[in-house]
């Protein structure tokens, strides 16, 4: 289907949005690397980026958002939901996990690891990982009722959810050096692979 001159220019809104928001982050982690998370003011970041401090606040409500926001996850939502629907949830997630982890160029991972390092060492900001884990947990929920059918407060997509979270967080303790390295999308791959399966032990 075509796009209509309203659905591209909603579509250019959209990518300018997020080049902004990576803009924004990019600057904020290289300061928190060079000067510390606590050191660094929002004010700092806005120069950094040239944006006034009302736009960081815009795109990153608080400070930790600057940290918490993960541009892969919508990466993973649009490769999630291209897998055809006849493929079962937990599949779908295999497959668009691997696209997406498989596409990643050099940057993206030098993003992703210096988010891993401040989420690993900066307090505050392994506290704002619990709502993290919710609002993800809540995200996997709807995708998966999306694709089975189910309503969102089935008990089954709730533990089902719960499970793929605890996946990741197992892969993501047993690599402590880097998250994004091979064995990590090995062990998250198999780990719902055996969820999948039925784990049977």
């Amino acid at each position: 289907m075509a796009r209509t001159p309203e659905g591209e220019r909603l579509g250019l809104r959209e990518r300018k949005k997020a080049k902004t928001r990576q803009l924004i982050q990019s600057h904020a982690l290289r300061l928190f690397r060079e000067q510390g998370y606590k050191e660094t003011s929002v004010e700092q970041i806005a120069e950094a980026a040239e944006v006034s401090p009302s736009t960081v606040f815009h795109y990153f409500p608080t400070k930790a958002d600057l940290v918490m926001y993960d541009a892969l996850d919508d990466q993973l939502l649009e490769a999630f939901r291209a897998v055809p629907a006849d493929v079962g949830g937990l599949q779908a997630m295999r497959q668009a996990m691997r696209q997406v982890f498989g596409e990643l160029v050099r940057t993206d991972i030098e993003v992703q690891l210096e988010r891993e390092r401040l989420l690993r060492t900066v307090p505050e900001l392994r506290a704002a990982m619990i709502e993290e884990f919710a609002r993800t947990m809540r995200v996997m929920v709807e995708l998966l009722a999306e694709r089975s059918g189910q309503p969102t407060d089935d008990d089954t997509l709730q533990i089902l959810a719960g499970a793929v979270m605890g996946v990741g967080l197992a892969a993501w303790f047993a690599n402590d050096d880097d998250a994004l390295s091979p064995s990590f999308v090995e062990r998250m791959d198999k780990g719902i692979a055996l969820l999948e399966s039925g784990f049977h032990l």
